[in-house]
């Protein structure tokens, strides 16, 4: 059986006080940034706690939310083409680094495809979720028990990731349309911190979700069993739960519309009346009028072009890219320039 080394949160803090402690501080400022200001929003990071990240799960197995299915299929068809176009040199190690990896469900076909042409391969799975982290590890251990783990309890987003030096190739997933999360200039500064962590020769698999025709879209972040709705109302639950706030969540609905201008999904939480909030740990006292909204999330959707040019702003070169055969998804492969 594979073992592992669990790199803990932000600041090396250990214990899961301190993680909870650290946690807190986070969600404070972000309610205290979002939620004072109009129009209001919150953070997507804020959607992983260990609810949020099991009910994102079952959101990945809906018949209307493709990306992860076309994600896998693509995966399926060409991981040993892609870890070949991103491995040279196949006498040296390979190691991968995954940001956002969830429960890493996907990732085993390209760790397949990896021990397949490497006798020394590393796995390094990043997440905000540490029950996450942990089915990830357990899944890859039990799958592919030859495969180095070590998972970093990270914000990655907040707190930049900081890699160990390696002596071999790194290949860095941002697949699941995580990227299409934030907006262009997040995306970037997300990019150009991971570039810093690569080497010449190491090489990105991003995985964007293509622009498609609106009901598709639509459908996809507001399914027909309401789990969706439930993913995103439960940043609200999570701020009664740990931030000592008094939401209701029934005095809330899911939105979620296409926004062609930007070519992005939003999420929001429309309040269904006039309502008073209170948040005690972030000491903040809300008022919300009928109709107004917190933006919860974006999803933003690409072109050839738009992939083209993100890479090229944060100093990649695409060296190669793989679509399903509807150009619903594509995997983009690029090396540091």
């Amino acid at each position: 059986m594979a073992t592992y080394v669990q790199t803990v949160d932000i600041g090396h803090f250990a214990t899961a006080d301190e993680r909870e402690a650290l946690t807190r501080e986070a969600l404070t400022r972000e309610v205290r940034r979002g939620l004072i200001t109009r129009p209001r929003s919150l953070s997507p990071w804020m959607f992983y706690d260990a609810e949020g990240s099991r009910l994102f799960e079952r959101i990945t197995a809906l018949p209307e939310y493709y990306p992860t299915r076309t994600e896998r299929a693509i995966l399926a068809g060409y991981a040993d083409a892609i870890i070949a176009a991103a491995h040279g040199d196949r006498s040296s190690p390979l190691r991968l680094v995954e940001l956002g990896a969830g429960t890493a469900s996907k990732t085993c076909i390209l760790l397949e495809a990896a021990s397949r042409i490497s006798d020394d391969v590393a796995y390094v799975p990043v997440d905000v979720c540490p029950d996450a982290l942990e089915l990830a590890c357990q899944n890859v251990a039990c799958a592919l028990p030859e495969v180095r783990i070590r998972p970093i309890v990270r914000n990655y987003v907040t707190h930049p990731l900081q890699l160990e030096p390696f002596d071999g190739t790194t290949l860095a997933l941002y697949i699941g349309t995580s990227i299409g999360n934030f907006s262009p200039e997040e995306a970037r500064l997300i990019l150009r911190n991971l570039g810093t962590q690569l080497r010449i020769g190491d090489a990105l698999l991003l995985g964007t979700d293509m622009v498609k025709d609106e009901p598709t879209l639509l459908a996809a972040y507001d399914d027909r069993e309401g789990i969706t709705a439930a993913f995103n109302l439960n940043i609200l639950d999570r701020l009664n739960r740990e931030l000592g706030a008094d939401f209701d969540p029934a005095c809330f609905r899911h939105r979620a519309l296409w926004n062609s201008v930007e070519s992005r999904i939003e999420m929001h939480l429309e309040s269904v009346q006039e309502q008073g909030i209170s948040i005690e740990h972030a000491d903040l006292d809300l008022h919300f009028t009928q109709g107004e909204t917190i933006h919860t999330e974006n999803s933003y959707k690409f072109t050839d072009r738009s992939i083209r040019t993100l890479l090229r702003d944060v100093g990649f070169e695409i060296r190669g890219a793989w679509k399903d055969c509807r150009g619903w998804y594509t995997l983009t492969l690029a090396r540091v320039g």
